[in-house]
């Protein structure tokens, strides 16, 4: 299809797209094209407004005040509500705080502290992200376990009688495949044990599902497609039917049934607030709780459809426009496989996202040879899709093709 009619077509899509005046919302300039969302989201406009008020008024006038007056105190389990619809979880299962990484360690340790004592394995997503590899390993060498490290599609056939739990990530970080999470939760419950995912990469992408799925304990980052800003606290589920067995490994002052009295010796809240640790990181936050306002009136369907029309479109165009042989699609054809970003392998890789960059098309690269797009639907548009391939060809067209066989 020629370059005109595809700048029709995405002109068309745009047109008829019902979350395009999302990207208001967003602190964005109209001279890029910001793919990254799949690392750091896009700054909703009115979060700087709203931080103002938390350090000026709640802060600087308030303080110590501001832990009840102004909800301080319960921004954890606040905040875990606003996420828990977009992640198809019931309220009082979900709280934020910590890190992906600290979260991860509290999910695998608890999982395993459930299971039976003569189930002494965790398996381990083969293409994970690394942290998450490194936590189940530390996990497992506290608890007296030993992680099997397995491709995600083979983890049913992994988990046998001795699996306590399995770590296993949603969405692969490098390529974007989605992982079968239904049939992979299913399985493991079929042969007894606990699924344990790691949200990343698709909550605020796509339909999650938690509560439909069973799934048993999960965590994520915000700072991606929720667009909580750099460093913004993760987040824990665990399923209401484990919440009197969740055992947290880091039982801190803050999930304790009676905080504030001090004593020496640790009583476990109920539900939820398990999860909380030490003092949570307000400023931070705050932000996120503001950033989840462009959510009101979204739904996390429409996202999807708009998210796997968007990386249609960008792979229609990218094959238009590209030389054949230039760069190689990792990410899956079948929409049941696709997360919410295209990744694309390319021998020189590390050159040709720096010239992208440098023209405005805003992706990330993921060493040696993998270029990443990530698309977010509240403010990517299919007019952004085009372009993007339409500089990623010119720019390969400067860069020397490999030599011929």
């Amino acid at each position: 299809m020629s370059e005109t009619r595809l700048t029709e077509r995405a002109a068309e899509l745009d047109a008829a797209d019902e979350l395009a005046k999302r990207r208001e919302l967003f602190a964005l300039d109209d001279g890029t094209v910001y793919l990254d969302g799949n690392s750091l989201g896009a700054l909703p406009r009115h979060v700087q407004e709203r931080m103002a008020d938390v350090i000026g008024r709640q802060w600087g006038e308030l303080r110590i005040r501001s832990w009840g007056e102004s909800g301080w105190w319960t921004a954890p389990e606040r905040i875990g509500e606003r996420i828990a619809p977009l992640l198809g979880a019931a309220p009082g299962q979900i709280v934020v705080g910590d890190s992906t990484s600290v979260n991860v360690f509290k999910a695998v340790v608890a999982a395993v502290r459930m299971a039976p004592a003569d189930r002494d394995e965790i398996v381990v997503d083969a293409t994970t992200f690394p942290t998450d590899g490194y936590i189940a390993e530390s996990a497992a060498r506290l608890t007296g376990h030993r992680t099997v490290v397995v491709d995600p599609a083979d983890v049913p056939d992994a988990v046998g009688p001795r699996t306590a739990a399995a770590l296993v990530n949603h969405v692969d970080y490098r390529t974007g495949r989605l992982h079968d999470l239904p049939g992979i939760t299913a399985a493991l419950h079929a042969r007894g044990a606990l699924a344990v995912w790691d949200l990343c990469h698709s909550a605020g992408a796509l339909p999650v599902g938690l509560d439909e799925h069973g799934v048993d304990l999960a965590v994520g980052c915000t700072y991606k497609y929720l667009n909580g800003g750099p460093g913004s606290p993760a987040y824990l589920y665990v399923a209401e039917r484990h919440q009197g067995r969740f055992d947290s490994p880091l039982p801190g002052w803050n999930s304790h049934a009676d905080p504030f009295g001090m004593t020496p010796g640790y009583t476990p809240a109920e539900g939820a607030v398990r999860g909380r640790v030490g003092t949570p990181d307000i400023l931070s936050m705050l932000a996120l709780e503001a950033a989840l306002d462009v959510w009101d009136g979204v739904t996390v369907e429409a996202v999807r459809a708009k998210s796997l029309a968007l990386t249609d479109f960008f792979l229609e165009c990218v094959d238009a426009y590209v030389p054949a042989g230039r760069v190689t699609s990792l990410t899956p054809a079948a929409h049941a496989e696709r997360g919410s970003q295209v990744a694309l392998a390319c021998p020189d890789a590390p050159t040709v996202m720096e010239a992208l960059i440098a023209r405005g098309v805003v992706g990330d690269l993921r060493r040696p040879d993998v270029l990443r797009f990530g698309f977010t639907p509240l403010y990517v548009g299919f007019a952004d899709a085009e372009h993007a391939a339409r500089v990623l060809a010119e720019v390969l067209a400067g860069v020397n093709s490999p030599p011929s066989g």
